[in-house]
């Protein structure tokens, strides 16, 4: 099994990818200096394992990364992660 996230611009979403396969997306919408994020969702097929949680890491560190954007977490999923994950918090606030 090979996971990757990637960043897919023109859907405006960060795709899950397991051996060659969108198995899960977290889809955004930029507003200036903002990346809102507006749901998370993974096949149900794949649910259980971690993958949703592997997606908003990935995503979130590649926003850190590669923009100066600040995250804003519309969606219920990327709200609850960032809560327990104190250390991507000051994405939130940029």
């Amino acid at each position: 099994m090979s996971l990757d996230v990637r960043n897919d611009t023109d859907q405006n979403q960060y795709s899950l990818v397991e051996d060659g396969k969108v198995i899960g997306l977290a889809a955004y919408e930029i507003d200036g200096d903002a990346i809102h994020f507006v749901h998370t969702e993974v096949d149900p097929e794949h649910r259980g394992g971690g993958h949703a949680s592997i997606l908003v890491e990935h995503a979130l560190d590649d926003v850190r990364a590669n923009s100066d954007r600040r995250v804003v977490a519309e969606c219920s999923y990327v709200a609850a992660w960032l809560e327990r994950h104190p250390d991507h918090q000051d994405l939130l606030t940029r």
